[in-house]
């Protein structure tokens, strides 16, 4: 059995879980990131003396920047590797931090919104693929939901911290202390943080064999004395950027591509539109402001548990059987839930629901988003899905306000996105539990190394 194989098969050990800790951390980043950016709008505001458009502008410069970092720096990845384009973006997140923290005006805080962003893209790009390789094929669902949640704890840990600092210190200060904490963790990926094992067996860098048997010690696997035959194939082709990216629109991959968009963007789509236009929404349906912010907060607390929820499901049946049945309910959901509006404790429980159900399938969607492409070119394909998503998380809240201002109403507008979440759904079943193909010309062992972990299954 090759070492890929020796980790689908076996029980997690606990060096792997710190590698999924290793990720969660990093994922907490984006959370603490754009809630950071959330909680010293007004004081920033009020310094530079903004109007809405101008924050609005601001405030959009982080996605802007997730979503670049997501397309240009993921290619990279399977370029020079997951690790030195993980702890490359982890530094860059770090730096844009820090230089937030000195801008004099709004152009000055928007460029460097825009270089944490671009980070921070680039990590979810990578640490989502090592997540996935990193798990045991039985708990692959549960690692990549943890790995999920730590977005929601990275916000709310993040949003009291930009609280009570910026109370004491200033908004300036919430940026020092995200800079210092990105910093840190920076460190920690130096010293703890392994080049993803489907990377080095497929593109074989210098002393790949070496690296593999330390990481089979540390994973409390037998070591190897060579790499399995056939991987050279993936291995001896050079790799390009630009490679990398046309090979996801090639005749073998292009299908599975344009699926794995359409699902990341329209989940995307309904994920942002619902945790940025709630409030809002249920106060127009009704409600008082403060219930409305209650009703919000519904959402947080449910997309807490929803990501585990998936995780524990997707540990029984298939992860795409699961994230199929979360999107069509989601959408079922979100219709009950404005629909109650009037009925101030049911939406609140339908609320919670609704933040289960859209968070377990972000879930979904970090789970078999690497096991459609075999391990050459995944990060690439993760990356920009990632990419697309955002372009969808930017749309939601601009397209949801020209709607508002056309007209349509609070149950028009959720009966929307719950089709839009519906297309999420079919763009999953259609892209079926076939695993990728591997490599034209490689053997058997060679299909078992770059495929990576494996998809899911009903």
């Amino acid at each position: 059995m090759t070492i890929r194989e020796r980790i689908d098969a076996s029980a997690m050990s606990p060096y792997q879980w710190l590698i999924i800790g290793l990720c969660t951390l990093l994922n907490a980043l984006d959370g603490f990131d754009v809630l950071a950016m959330a909680f010293t709008a007004n004081r920033v505001s009020a310094d530079f003396a903004l109007n809405g458009a101008q924050l609005g502008v601001l405030l959009s410069s982080g996605l802007l920047g997730m979503a670049a970092g997501s397309l240009l720096l993921a290619p990279f990845a399977d370029v020079i590797g997951r690790r030195p384009m993980t702890i490359l973006a982890t530094a860059l997140a770090a730096a844009g931090m820090f230089l937030s923290a000195t801008a004099h005006s709004a152009v000055e805080l928007g460029a460097w919104r825009f270089l944490t962003g671009l980070g921070v893209g680039g990590i979810l790009a990578c640490t989502n693929v090592i997540a996935s390789e990193y798990s045991s094929r039985r708990g692959r669902g549960m690692s990549v939901a943890i790995y999920t949640a730590g977005y929601g704890v990275g916000a709310t840990l993040g949003g009291m911290a930009a609280v009570g600092l910026q109370a004491s210190f200033g908004w300036r200060s919430v940026f020092v202390f995200g800079g210092t904490a990105t910093a840190v963790v920076c460190l920690l990926l130096v010293a703890l943080l392994p080049e993803s094992v489907d990377f080095l067996l497929s593109r074989r860098p210098v002393r790949a064999l070496e690296r593999l048997n330390r990481i089979s010690q540390r994973i409390g696997q037998p070591a190897s004395t060579e790499l399995p035959a056939g991987t050279g194939a993936a291995a001896g082709s050079r790799a390009s950027v630009r490679s990398q990216v046309a090979t996801l629109f090639s005749a073998r991959h292009r299908r599975v591509t344009v699926l794995v968009w359409a699902a990341f963007f329209t989940t995307m789509f309904g994920f942002y539109f619902v945790n940025s236009w709630t409030p809002k929404l249920l106060v127009t349906a009704g409600m008082t402001e403060s219930q409305g912010v209650v009703g919000g907060l519904m959402l947080t607390l449910g997309g807490t548990f929803g990501s585990l929820l998936f995780g524990a499901l997707a540990t029984k049946w298939s992860a795409r059987s699961v994230l199929l049945r979360f999107t069509v309910l989601a959408a079922v959901a979100m219709v009950v839930f404005i629909s109650t509006a009037s009925f101030m404790a049911l939406a609140f429980a339908a609320g919670v629901v609704v933040g289960m159900l859209i968070n377990g399938c972000i879930a979904g969607l970090y789970t078999i988003s690497p096991a459609s492409y075999e391990a050459p070119i995944r990060s690439t394909g993760v990356g920009w899905a990632l990419g697309v998503g955002r372009l969808g998380a930017i749309i939601a809240p601009l397209a949801t306000g020209a709607l508002l201002d056309a007209s349509w109403t609070p149950v028009q507008l959720y009966l929307g996105v719950g089709a839009v979440l519906l297309v999420a759904a079919a763009a999953v079943w259609l892209l079926g539990p076939a695993r990728p193909a591997a490599p034209a010309g490689a053997g058997e062992s060679a299909q078992a190394s770059t495929a990576g972990p494996e998809p899911v299954r009903h």
